[in-house]
């Protein structure tokens, strides 16, 4: 009986099957299923069952699990506390809003090779609502998006947020809601729902909102005088510098975004964890 073999059985119980267990492990369906048989092996029991709904624990599965749970946490512990950073490797899965990737996202980048040399990083680059589903999915070990993510296996660390103002191409009128166009963030978000619901309350049903996805197109649209729209003060600031934007005053702005670092608490991600850390101090040192 081996820790992989160990760690292994609890993927797979955690997942209800091998193959979601290989794709989290990045290893191959039939290495998975040879660690499964190795350690029913050594153990001469059955610690799987197949269902409908995927592999179920048997008795001796269930039991075995609360042991392999405490010696996985052992060694993260052991890990965390003991080990040099530099000795962590392996693929790391991180995803980021557009927003934190246009301010504070290539500092920590830089940290983060700078502390774990050893580490490969897959980067996905997304809106928040589809950071989230990645993250409960375990197709992301930690995720910096406008949270915090309410789930009972997710651990959230509170990021620096960002204050949204109101900003127009330079040199124009004061804009007039009913015939300018404001452009917004994606329709599946809450700064999107915030500000239609506000327009509509102050100004009725005629405003139109053109929503999009990519932070950077709506600055670019704003900029060329297509509309005017809502931007973190982080990301327009040098923009204003530039004459690029122009900052206005309508009487109203919504709530700053409020940004986390998010990772699955269930099992431990002692990695994920020391990088959340890290993601809030350098956050914090360039707010």
């Amino acid at each position: 009986m081996t820790l992989e073999q160990l760690k292994t059985f609890l993927w797979v119980a955690r997942l209800g099957g091998v193959r979601r267990a290989s794709a989290q492990m990045h290893v191959s369906q039939p290495a998975v299923t040879a660690r499964l048989h190795a350690l029913e092996d050594a153990l001469q029991v059955r610690l799987f069952e197949r269902t409908h709904r995927g592999m179920a624990l048997t008795r001796e599965g269930d039991l075995l699990r609360g042991y392999a749970e405490q010696i996985v946490f052992v060694q993260e512990e052991i890990r965390a506390r003991v080990g040099s950073p530099t000795g962590w490797e392996g693929l790391f899965r991180l995803g980021a809003s557009e927003t934190v990737a246009e301010t504070w996202l290539p500092r920590f980048l830089e940290q983060m090779s700078h502390t774990y040399p050893r580490l490969d990083l897959d980067l996905t680059v997304d809106i928040s609502v589809n950071l989230r589903e990645a993250l409960m999915a375990r197709q992301l070990d930690l995720a910096f998006l406008m949270g915090p993510v309410s789930a009972f296996n997710v651990d959230n660390l509170a990021l620096p947020s960002f204050e949204l103002r109101w900003y127009r191409a330079p040199g124009g009128p004061a804009p007039d809601f009913l015939r300018v166009p404001v452009i917004s963030y994606a329709r599946n978000t809450r700064p999107y729902r915030e500000v239609v619901a506000e327009l509509g309350r102050r100004h009725g049903p005629g405003v139109r909102v053109y929503s999009c996805a990519s932070l950077s197109a709506s600055i670019q649209m704003i900029a060329a005088g297509i509309g005017v729209g809502l931007i973190p003060v982080a990301l327009a600031q040098d923009r204003v510098a530039a004459r690029t934007l122009e900052e206005f005053d309508p009487g109203w702005a919504p709530a700053p975004l409020d940004f986390t670092a998010s990772w699955l608490a269930e099992p431990r991600n002692a990695l994920a964890e020391r990088c959340a850390h890290l993601a809030a101090e350098v956050a914090l040192a360039t707010a």
